[in-house]
């Protein structure tokens, strides 16, 4: 049984984890990468390398998805929280202090990105019993 879930609970799954699926399409082509995240107010916080694709992206301010999802194979159990927005690199002084967020690939992901969150769903599936 899928059911669809209320905003504010696809907002309260987002401080339940810390990584997520950031999708986006550069050089003609959907990428799609794992990263790890800090919520910023309504935003999104990732770091990225200061020469990577993503870096590329969020300087253009491109649109963008985000999505974060639990499953539980032995409950029968999941959920899926989907978001559409805009990615964009953060300015110096008007950078949000990140405390306690510390990119799993490496130190050297030290350039903050936000994810404005523009549209949110969410959908809950249970399996039925037998």
């Amino acid at each position: 049984m899928i059911s669809e879930l209320p905003e504010k609970q696809c907002r309260e799954l987002l401080t339940t984890t810390t990584v997520g699926r950031i999708g986006f399409v550069a050089d003609e082509r959907v990428h799609i990468f794992p990263v790890n995240y800090a919520m910023s107010g309504d935003d999104i916080l990732v770091h990225t390398s200061s020469d990577g694709i993503l870096r590329r992206v969020g300087d253009e301010d491109s649109l963008a998805a985000f999505e974060i999802d639990f499953h539980d194979d032995l409950a029968g159990v999941g959920w899926s929280v989907l978001m559409h927005g805009r990615i964009s690199t953060v300015s110096g002084e008007n950078g949000p202090a990140i405390t306690g967020h510390h990119p799993w690939a490496g130190d050297e992901r030290v350039l903050p990105l936000r994810f404005h969150i523009e549209s949110i769903s969410g959908r809950r599936v249970r399996r039925d019993r037998n």
